[in-house]
Formats: structure tokens, C-alpha cells, sequence
């Protein structure tokens, strides 16, 4: 599964307009479908399929959840989501996006907050990703979190046969994390 993140992007509003937060909540069975509409939005040769969310969504609740989703939602509207998976304390941010007109606000950077906090939930101590080599403004949010590349996936990215950059992040405490404000 694959990371693949939020742009850093100026938004279509001035500087100046007050710009009212998405709120970040848990996601649940009845945001598949429009995070699916998202998906295809900004993903349409690698898009995620239903089951793909089905499937990461059946281990997030519990006492042996290993997963961890989130959404954003603004005005009723859903605006972007991520999810984290953590197996023997290794963290892998699996996705994280967010619509076109939320890039540039932050809220890539706040979803990321919240997978990273989850992952120290899960007592990781390491978090992995992958991200597109092409998505030079993903890896620079990355690299703000202390992400750092250690590697290649060759052809990762289908159909494209677009390479992912494998980047890993070691535990930091929460003095350490960087601030999200006017990211």
C-alpha cells in the first residue's frame, strides 16, 4: 500500500480569508464512498479499490486493531483522510490525501500529526512510507517530520511504473515533532 500525500500547494483563497478548520475524526464504514470519490479524484491510474478500504477499515476497532483511519471533514463535505497500519512496532503511513482546494491549508500535515500519534499509540518505533519519486512536495512535508529516504521501489506505482521512494522515520518524542502551524 502506499502513502501518497497531500500537496503543498497554495490554496485558492487570499492569504488573508479566514480559513475555517476540517475537523479530523475516526473513519468509518459509511466514509468509503466518498473518500472512494476522492481517491479516484486525485489517484485515477492507482486508485484504491473498495475492498482495499474494507479490508484496512476491519482491523482499525477493538482490542487488536492495527489500523488507524482518519477523515476530514468541512462544511460537510469530506476533504481528505489517511490511514496508518503498525505491526511489531513498525509504522507504515498507508495513504494520506486531500482535495485539491485543502492543499497549501495544513490539513495534509494534521492528518499526518494524528497517524504519527497513533503510531505512538501502537508503540512504534519506526514508521515507514512510500511515496511517488515524482511528488517532490510530499517528501519535503516528509522530510519537515523527520522522514528520511532509505530506498527504491522499482515500478511500484502501477500502470505508471512510477518508483516510490521508501522513507522511515524514527520515534521522536513530542517536544521533537515539528509545528503544524502555517504549514
Amino acid at each position: 500500500m502506499t502513502a501518497r500525500p497531500s500537496s503543498d500547494r497554495a490554496s485558492a483563497s487570499p492569504p488573508d480569508a479566514p480559513q475555517p478548520g476540517a475537523v479530523l475524526r475516526e473513519m468509518r464504514w459509511w466514509d468509503i464512498a466518498p473518500v472512494l470519490d476522492l481517491e479516484r479524484e486525485l489517484f485515477p491510474e492507482d486508485a484504491w479499490s473498495p475492498g482495499m478500504f474494507w479490508s484496512e477499515l476491519a482491523h482499525a476497532r477493538g482490542p487488536h486493531a492495527t489500523r488507524r483511519y482518519l477523515v476530514a471533514e468541512q462544511d460537510g463535505r469530506l476533504v481528505g483522510y489517511g490511514g496508518l497500519a503498525a505491526v511489531d512496532g513498525t509504522g507504515d503511513i498507508q495513504t494520506i490525501a486531500t482535495a485539491r482546494d485543502q492543499w497549501g491549508t495544513g490539513l495534509g500535515a494534521r492528518l499526518l500529526t494524528e497517524l504519527l500519534g497513533a503510531a505512538t499509540d501502537f508503540e512504534c518505533h519506526e514508521v515507514l512510507l512510500e511515496v511517488r519519486v515524482d511528488n517532490v512536495r510530499a517528501q519535503r512535508l516528509y522530510e519537515r517530520f523527520g522522514f528520511e529516504p532509505i530506498g527504491f521501489r522499482r515500478g511500484y506505482y502501477q500502470p505508471g511504473n512510477v518508483d516510490a521512494l521508501v522513507m522511515r522515520r524514527t520515534t521522536q518524542t513530542s517536544s521533537e515533532a515539528p509545528s503544524v502551524q502555517g504549514t
